[in-house]
């Protein structure tokens, strides 16, 4: 297998819905934006499915030595291999790998975050880095872009964090603010049960109701950030967007039933999006 198999595997193997919107890139930006994708998926999974959490680190390391090598030119890993043809293209750094690898080291050290602004450090690392550097991929001319695209990061980032609620409580995580928890009388025990009748409450649904609108916010300012002059080449972004938010407007949907259960959307509801968003924009 190629490297470039490789990573059109893992990321295709994902299911996620940033694949959708790698299909309407040309061919070029496609491969880059897949390899580099492939990267963050290998490792954020090194958290996600590594239960010591020495092993992990250790891993992690790992990755940093062959990102630092790949940069003077001796990849081993296939994503590496994959990754560095563009690397030089797009303005993808070793710093922005780093940044990446940072963010999924605070998994390791961290399972709560005392306040929003602690919060966002952490969703600047894993998500609104890989915003930036999608943004160049894609194709950006204007310094606005980066902002908007960091913007949309904290956003897509929050709607995972709202989705994934359930499925963090099983490994022990809680992203949701400390002090927001408190403000709205939510004991962490309660995510951790993750069953009725603890779980799910007004209180809960409040708490909730708080975090989506808050992501709203962030989608709204976002998408007011983006300059004219880079919407047609950021379509694959606002793709995404449209996606995650859609999934947002689920979630609502389902008075945030996010502890026993994942919700998502079907495979060809995110297509249609990504093809609704394609002609529109």
């Amino acid at each position: 297998m190629s490297p470039e198999q490789y990573v059109q595997q893992k990321a295709a193997a994902s299911g996620s819905s940033f694949y959708y919107a790698f299909l309407f890139l040309p061919p070029q930006r496609r491969a880059a934006i897949t390899a580099f994708y492939a990267f963050c998926r290998e490792v954020d999974d090194v958290v996600d499915e590594t239960q010591d959490g020495s092993v992990a680190a250790t891993k992690l390391a790992w990755w940093r030595k062959e990102a630092a090598s790949a940069f003077t030119g001796q990849p081993t890993h296939p994503v590496m291999k994959a990754l560095m043809p563009h690397t030089a293209a797009y303005d993808i750094r070793l710093e922005h790998l780093n940044a990446i690898i940072d963010g999924c080291e605070m998994d390791l050290q961290q399972t709560r975050y005392l306040d929003f602004p602690g919060l966002q450090r952490y969703c600047h690392l894993v998500a609104g880095v890989v915003g930036e550097v999608a943004s160049s991929i894609f194709g950006r001319t204007q310094r606005q872009t980066i902002e908007y695209a960091h913007k949309l990061g904290l956003a897509m980032q929050l709607t995972n964090i709202i989705r994934d609620v359930g499925d963090d409580a099983r490994r022990g995580r809680i992203y949701l603010p400390v002090n927001e928890l408190q403000q709205f009388g939510v004991k962490a025990n309660e995510i951790l049960l993750r069953s009725q009748p603890w779980g799910y409450s007004e209180r809960f649904t409040a708490l909730m109701t708080f975090q989506a609108e808050r992501a709203h916010r962030l989608y709204d300012d976002a998408f007011a950030l983006l300059p004219d002059a880079d919407r047609s080449a950021q379509k694959p972004g606002l793709m995404m967007a449209n996606i995650y938010r859609a999934l947002l407007v689920e979630i609502e949907r389902e008075r945030f039933q996010v502890l026993h259960q994942r919700i998502s959307l079907t495979p060809l509801r995110k297509l249609w999006i990504a093809m609704k968003t394609n002609w529109k924009t």
